[in-house]
């Protein structure tokens, strides 16, 4: 008899029961919350490192040919554009590397660069504030130069160490992962 008294003591109510029941479906739903929002969190993250990666280049500086404008080791990111006009900075490839400068030309454009470094596009000075000391630099074209259609002429703004257009070593980008597609 004790130990019937025993088992049926040790038996929960009905409150009891409704009571954990409750608790057990409450933990269960916090669970439940905790993992959607989890992964709510980490498929956002994974689609924001996808998209900057891949339409949001990250990159950092290196060199100086675009002193003032850009120096080595700021961090920039680049954005792909419909339209590229005179004064963008662009991205293009050139011998497996990133290479910034300043779109001094368009298609169909006249370039003439004096002596002293003055440039001018068609038959017009250019304002360049930014430029610290002109300079005709490393150059084997000859000017005045009109930039091909489909092709743009830039320069750095470090102009007595850029490898720009002013050199025919750098010729059509067919990679155009950034803003342009031929450089001249």
């Amino acid at each position: 008899m004790e130990e019937q008294r025993r088992r049926i003591s040790s038996v929960p109510d009905l409150a009891e029961v409704e009571k954990e029941r409750n608790r057990l479906k409450r933990r269960k739903e916090y669970g439940n919350a905790l993992r959607g929002t989890c992964f709510s969190l980490l498929a956002v993250a994974a689609i924001a490192v996808l998209a900057a990666t891949l339409f949001l280049p990250v990159l950092q500086v290196t060199g100086t040919s675009m002193e003032p404008t850009l120096y080595d080791g700021d961090i920039i990111v680049l954005t792909k554009k419909s339209s590229i006009n005179r004064g963008d900075l662009c991205g293009f490839y050139y011998q497996n590397k990133l290479l910034l400068k300043c779109v001094i030309g368009l298609p169909g454009d006249w370039i003439d660069i004096k002596e002293d470094g003055t440039v001018l596009v068609n038959d017009e000075e250019i304002d360049e504030p930014y430029v610290s000391g002109k300079s005709l630099g490393e150059c084997d074209l000859t000017f005045p130069y009109q930039v091909p259609d489909n092709r743009y002429f830039v320069m750095g703004d470090h102009r007595s160490t850029s490898i720009d257009s002013r050199s025919s070593v750098i010729g059509s980008s067919h990679s155009s992962d950034h803003q342009e597609e031929n450089v001249q």
